[in-house]
């Protein structure tokens, strides 16, 4: 961490206009776009998944045993046919992540295993696979791949040895990033304000018969505090300001990810230092749609 405890609510200009380090070493990343990500797709659907992405475990020596991490199991699926849902299209997806930047092996297993297809409607299950936020209705979208990887990778850099016993999800959507944390936390709560999307979301998974999921009907804004505390809370939506009442509901340890801003918005890393400081941490930009109270 590099700034220094503050006290909350962060200020608008704390989390708009601080120009803190990126969170991880190295240049500023760009920012990825749907229609830049729409553009390379065709080109890159057929490549290899490099071995950075997916790496082999190295051979036993001889006389020694070791123990391999199995990867997680790809989650079971309804019939749904489209040109561009197989496996490789999958890994070719996720390799591109990597190259993005995204170096936690366990989160970049999950989004293999997870079929982002199953979690649209069968008219987009096409373009499932490219890098870009697409709608899921109700002027809502699901997350592009890589922000949900890059978000997930910066709430399980802790300092518990990126353990996750259970985190909270602000805006459940159509439930993808849900069945990607699934996969990296021990239980995963999610709260969704849209009547017609927290149902579609039960809906989605269902078929993949995911046990540690809870999904809550409610106002995001508020958070779960009958549940808390939480070892990360993540949020799918931008506001001016982290609410208190998610801030509140982290462990001492914990870590919250959030894009904060208006029209400009900023990638936001906070993290719980005792009861009553939090440290903060501006990372890079995004694009997400806006937070809203209350529930529809």
């Amino acid at each position: 961490m590099t700034a220094k405890p503050s006290r909350f609510p962060l200020s608008l200009s704390s989390v708009v206009e601080k120009k803190d380090k990126s969170f991880s070493s190295g240049s500023t990343r760009t920012v990825i776009t749907p229609q830049t990500a729409t553009r390379n797709a065709a080109q890159d659907l057929n490549r290899k998944v490099p071995a950075a992405a997916v790496r082999a475990t190295p051979a036993a020596p001889v006389g020694k045993s070791v123990t391999r991490t199995a990867l997680p199991t790809p989650m079971p699926t309804a019939d749904r046919p489209s040109p561009l849902v197989s496996d490789a299209v999958r890994k070719a997806m996720v390799a591109r992540v990597a190259k993005q930047g995204v170096r936690d092996d366990k989160v970049l297993a999950a989004l293999q295993a997870v079929p982002r297809h199953m979690f649209m409607e069968p008219a987009l299950s096409s373009q499932a696979y490219i890098d870009a936020s697409l709608p899921i209705g109700h002027h809502q979208t699901i997350s592009q791949p890589y922000i949900v990887a890059r978000m997930i990778e910066i709430m399980r850099d802790n300092h518990k040895g990126k353990v996750l016993e259970r985190v909270l999800e602000i805006g459940t959507g159509c439930g993808y990033q849900a069945a990607v944390l699934s996969l990296v936390a021990k239980e995963v709560y999610s709260i969704e304000r849209i009547k017609p999307l927290h149902e579609l979301a039960k809906t989605n998974l269902r078929p993949m018969r995911i046990a540690n999921i809870r999904l809550h009907y409610g106002d995001g804004m508020l958070g779960l505090p009958q549940i808390a505390p939480f070892d990360g809370i993540i949020l799918a939506a931008a506001g001016l300001e982290v609410p208190q009442a998610l801030l509140e509901q982290l462990a001492v340890g914990g870590r919250l990810v959030a894009p904060v801003g208006g029209r400009q918005q900023m990638l936001q890393l906070i993290e719980r230092v005792s009861k009553f400081e939090w440290t903060s941490e501006t990372l890079e930009e995004c694009h997400f749609v806006p937070l809203r109270p209350g529930t529809v």
